[in-house]
Order: structure tokens, then sequence, then C-alpha cells
């Protein structure tokens, strides 16, 4: 069953009609954080995710989600490609261990220059980036 995000949890930044491509792209690059049992918790220490969600929301469009299922990657960073980016080829970007602010900052500067299919994900992301394993169909 798809998780629907909590009321004003996905927010558009103000002011942002572009993404990186320098024309109006009318589905941007976007961004999920998950924030359930052990991302986004005092069990991953060291991290304001206050801040980090933040941040990321100055990229781009952020929606907050329950657990995404992979526990052993948290901070778990999903980031969309843009309809742009898409047509591109491109798919989402999933990105675990996300728990140092400058790891953050890439993926801000990444999104804001277009995200997946649109600007090269910078090598720095390769060592964050994982394919997640399918789901189990519900019984």
């Amino acid at each position: 069953m798809p998780v629907r995000p909590a009321e004003g949890a996905y927010e558009t930044p103000v002011g942002r009609g572009s993404v990186g491509t320098g024309s109006a792209d009318p589905v941007p690059c976007r961004i999920v954080v998950c924030r359930d049992c052990c991302c986004g918790s005092p069990k991953v220490t060291g991290v304001d995710h206050t801040v980090q969600t933040a941040r990321l929301r100055e990229a781009a469009p952020v929606r907050v989600s329950a657990c995404l299922d992979v526990c052993d990657q948290a901070n778990v960073i999903v980031v969309q490609p843009s309809a742009a980016g898409r047509a591109a080829g491109a798919r989402p970007v999933w990105l675990g261990l996300v728990n140092d602010p400058a790891a953050t900052e890439d993926i801000a500067a990444w999104v804001s220059a277009g995200g997946p299919g649109i600007a090269p994900r910078p090598e720095i992301l390769d060592l964050y980036a994982f394919t997640p394993p399918r789901r189990r169909a519900a019984s």
C-alpha cells in the first residue's frame, strides 16, 4: 500500500519555477526523505534531521516518507528526476547513509543543477548510491 505524506510534509520552495535547466520545468526534480523508525530518529546520531530536511527543501520539493524498508542504509534520501530528466531516461536515485552535512550539500547542489538525467551526479555521491531491494508484494 502506498504511503501518503503527512499533511504539509510536501512543500514546493517559494520562487522555484525551474530546476537548473533555464526553463520552467512543469515537474521539477523531487526529493523523498525517510523519517520513520530509523531514518530521522535518535538511532542515527550526529545528524540534525530538521536542518537536513530544511536544507534539501531549499533545493527542491521534499516529501517526508514513512519507512522505506532499507533501515540498514539510514538516513535514506531518494532523488526523483524531473520530467525532463525522466524524458532523458533517468530513474530515481537512492542514497543511503546520508549522515553528514557535506553529503546533504552535495545532494542539494546536484538537485539545484537539475538532478538525475540533467546534471551529472557528483562522484562523491556514488559512495552513497545503492539499489533498493524489490518490495515484497502485499499478501
